[in-house]
């Protein structure tokens, strides 16, 4: 495969044939013409990496067996050959291994969530990060979406006044019969804590639902109160999850995450009130905002309609009653990782049009999961989330 001077030119380790989040990846990464896949290791069966390889155009020398082998052999050809940044679409015990070694060979990252199995290994991804200077992208998705970002934009400016409530859930069912038991792949090794990590449910969705939360309310969680339950018999992690959330500056929420909501498909849901108004989002209908008002009708803002925000309006692809999704939101978090390789500049800030998630959204939600297995197990009534960092911090710093 020949890839555009113009073109970011990406690898990826994981997502070979069978795979739905590595397709997912490579389409992304594909609509805007910014990135190039030149090279993989999809795969620790060579006949299944091969194949992959070849339905992909990968050239055969590029199609490694190996992640080791493919930095090795990517950091021996020319600069202006080898790949720039590596997709990382694994199940999650291999997400920091592959990204430590990534960063610190000097590539980019671009990651699939939870970042890592645990806190501990999240903070020495943040680490690889400083020492290599390298850029960490992490794949939270749902914050791609235009409404989304139109949703943020009117909460940052205030129109709903003063926040006072933040509601999230994110309710599917698919797990509602012991399918991993089964032999169902995908099902199979989420429920297994030694490639999923410490939260099933949690680390799954759980942590969409948080990051969503607080990148659109501009708030952080200081503290919470979990429950975190097991209903399908023989499960080893969390099929259903809840949490109360107290934010700074004295706002309350709620987080639901479920995957044995028997009969939904993927309900993720966002409402936030302030003393003015309220939003409510909903990513099965992501082309519609709706806003409710104390003092006037509600409005209904449609994507690509009137009224949007510059920034929004960066998102969108297609006039308005065109339906835009899953992809297209994926797809802007990959322009944006691009544009900023290229450019070799930071992370771009929350509110510019470039911003993508990366390595502060990853320690936000380890943090989160870990405070909510802290809690749930525990006798304490409420658990602070900077107390589960610093503890985590101290204990890598005696260890070190």
């Amino acid at each position: 495969m020949t890839a555009s001077a113009s073109r970011l030119r990406y690898g990826m380790v994981g997502g070979g044939e069978g795979a739905f989040i590595g397709a997912v990846h490579r389409m992304a990464a594909a609509l805007d013409g910014e990135c190039a896949l030149v090279c993989g290791a999809f795969s620790s069966d060579g006949e299944r990496n091969a194949r992959s390889a070849a339905a992909l155009g990968i050239e055969p020398a590029r199609a490694y067996g190996s992640l080791e082998a493919l930095l090795a052999g990517e950091a021996a050809l020319p600069a202006e050959e080898r790949m720039q940044a590596l997709a990382i679409v694994t199940p999650n015990h291999l997400h920091a291994p592959m990204a430590i070694a990534a960063l610190d060979a000097g590539f980019d990252v671009m990651s699939e969530k939870p970042m890592a199995l645990n806190l501990d290994e999240a903070l020495a991804i943040a680490e690889a990060v400083e020492r290599s200077g390298r850029l960490y992208g992490l794949a939270f998705t749902y914050s791609g979406y235009p409404l989304v970002e139109e949703a943020r934009v009117r909460v940052a400016r205030g129109d709903l006044g003063a926040i006072r409530l933040v509601q999230v859930e994110y309710s599917q069912g698919w797990l509602s019969q012991p399918i991993d038991a089964g032999g169902n792949k995908q099902a199979e090794w989420r429920t297994d804590p030694a490639r999923a990590g410490l939260g099933g449910c949690l680390g799954d969705i759980g942590t969409h639902a948080f990051q969503l939360a607080e990148h659109v309310s501009g708030l952080s969680v200081e503290e919470l109160s979990a429950d975190l339950t097991i209903h399908v018999p023989g499960r080893r992690l969390d099929d259903d999850v809840s949490a109360l959330l107290r934010f700074e500056g004295g706002a309350r929420g709620t987080l639901k995450a479920s995957q044995v909501a028997a009969g939904d498909e993927n309900g993720l849901r966002l409402r936030v009130h302030g003393e003015k108004g309220g939003l409510d989002w909903s990513q099965q209908e992501p082309n519609t905002l709706t806003l409710r008002w104390l003092d006037r009708p509600a409005e209904i803002v449609r994507a690509a309609g009137p009224g949007l925000d510059a920034l929004t309006t960066a998102r969108l692809r297609t006039p308005s009653g065109h339906p835009e999704g899953y992809i297209e939101a994926f797809a802007n978090l990959y322009r944006s990782f691009a544009k900023t390789v290229k450019a070799g500049t930071a992370v771009p800030a929350i509110g510019t049009a470039d911003w993508f998630p990366g390595i502060d959204d990853g320690l936000r939600t380890m943090t989160f999961v870990e405070a909510m297995i802290e809690n749930s197990a525990g006798d304490a009534k409420w658990t602070r989330l900077a107390d589960v960092l610093a503890a985590r911090r101290n204990t890598k710093g005696e260890a070190a």
